[in-house]
């Protein structure tokens, strides 16, 4: 039979959603996978990613997964995968295959924005299978968390026109000098686009929107699309659940067993749909309730940086919605020699630098980025009890027992 055939059968006879359903149920399942001890809010905290996952799946690959409707919508409100930054918008739009496309807008206010070409592992008719009872093996054909970065383009690349407008086009053939151009590869997924700020009360974001450029009309949905689209969603939350456990225990990151580090790696960074603007370094922080991480690193010249503290899920902590849970160059205090100290505990000590509040957590994922930058820093590291740095202060910062990290890995 005809695979588009077999996906509008497995749709219409209801076998296409009980996969999607079933799916996702091996998704939620997968934190039992996990061998690390994990608390009781750290398991609270996976059932809400699940359905944060859900949530912002649907969104991306069901709603706005329209071959003839493309758009750029901003992932949902609270939605933070892979060490999100908190300072930086994502715009996505999805590709059923690479078509050629238009970007128009206006370049607003922020200081940067980026647009990267993504890939993943995808088969052509995935609405014509079963993927519920492959489980973790199937994401080796088709991982929609799995994005790899085919090309980029930079605001500081593209050529504005006095009034700020701007367009790119999006195609595999050239088209022409003087015009700005992303090229697009036959198996190109999606596009992402990041917007950074400084500061979101007084700066305007770029307007942007896409377009196919054949001007084909919009077309209903039918069943062998939302067959594909309920395929591509599921395959998403148990591709990050797969994501999130490799980055803490398995292959990709095993941060669980070197933890209060930070490694570069551009392998990594890159693997998770990162653009080589930057360098990013990840680890896993551990500590007890009753303890402090201190940090300290003096930042080089950039277009940006930050450090985020997260949960096991690469979650930002919900402090980031009261304003705190990370730093950046545009809201951070540092010393006199331009050193940052960054105090990771349950309550402020009143030793001055960065308080980030741990909010309760004992382990997670950090993150430091510098964009647009060929240098790092690396990073003096103490885990110290609460009741030492109270009653020393910073002299308890002995900096020969601070451990060094911030290092490159392959």
């Amino acid at each position: 039979m005809d695979p588009a055939e077999t996906a509008r059968q497995r749709l219409i006879s209801g076998r296409a959603w009980d996969d999607f359903c079933d799916t996702l149920k091996v998704a939620g399942r997968h934190i039992e996978s996990f061998a690390s001890p994990l608390s009781d809010l750290d398991r609270a905290e996976w059932y809400r990613f699940m359905s944060r996952l859900a949530r912002s799946s649907m969104e991306r690959l069901i709603e706005n997964a329209e071959p003839t409707r493309p758009r750029l919508r901003d992932m949902v409100w609270r939605q933070s995968i892979n060490v999100q930054t908190v300072d930086q918008d994502h715009l996505m739009c999805q590709f059923d295959e690479a078509r050629d496309y238009v970007i128009t807008g206006t370049r607003g206010t922020i200081p940067y924005f980026v647009m990267a070409l993504c890939t993943c592992p995808a088969p052509d008719l995935p609405g014509a299978q079963d993927w519920a009872a492959q489980g973790v093996a199937g994401l080796e054909r088709f991982d929609p968390s799995n994005l790899k970065t085919t090309g980029f383009l930079h605001s500081r690349q593209i050529r504005f026109e006095d009034d700020g407008s701007f367009e790119v086009v999006l195609s595999q053939n050239d088209p022409g000098e003087g015009r700005n151009w992303l090229r697009l590869a036959p198996e190109t997924n999606c596009i992402l686009i990041r917007l950074v700020w400084s500061d979101r009360s007084s700066e305007r974001a770029p307007v942007m929107t896409i377009a196919r450029t054949d001007n084909a009309p919009p077309e209903p949905v039918n069943p062998a699309l939302i067959a594909d689209n309920l395929a591509w969603t599921a395959q998403a939350v148990l591709g990050y659940a797969e994501l999130v456990r490799n980055w803490w225990e398995g292959t990709q990151g095993n941060f669980s067993d070197r933890l209060n580090r930070l490694d570069y790696s551009r392998a990594q960074y890159l693997s998770n749909g990162g653009v080589p603007d930057r360098h990013v370094a990840f680890g896993g922080w551990e500590k007890g309730l009753d303890e402090a991480l201190v940090l300290e690193f003096t930042p080089p010249p950039c277009e940006y940086w930050n450090f985020q503290l997260c949960n096991v899920w690469q979650e930002n902590l919900d402090t980031f919605e009261d304003g705190n849970g990370w730093i950046s160059n545009y809201r951070h205090k540092a010393e006199p020699d331009g050193r940052v100290r960054v105090v990771i505990a349950e309550r402020d000590l009143g030793i001055g630098g960065n308080w980030i509040d741990s909010y309760g957590h004992e382990r997670g994922i950090w993150g430091l980025r510098f964009v647009l930058t060929e240098v790092t820093a690396p990073v003096a590291l103490w885990r110290l009890p609460l009741a030492v740095l109270e009653a020393k202060g910073l002299g308890a910062l002995d900096p020969q027992t601070a451990i060094a990290t911030g290092q490159f890995v392959d």
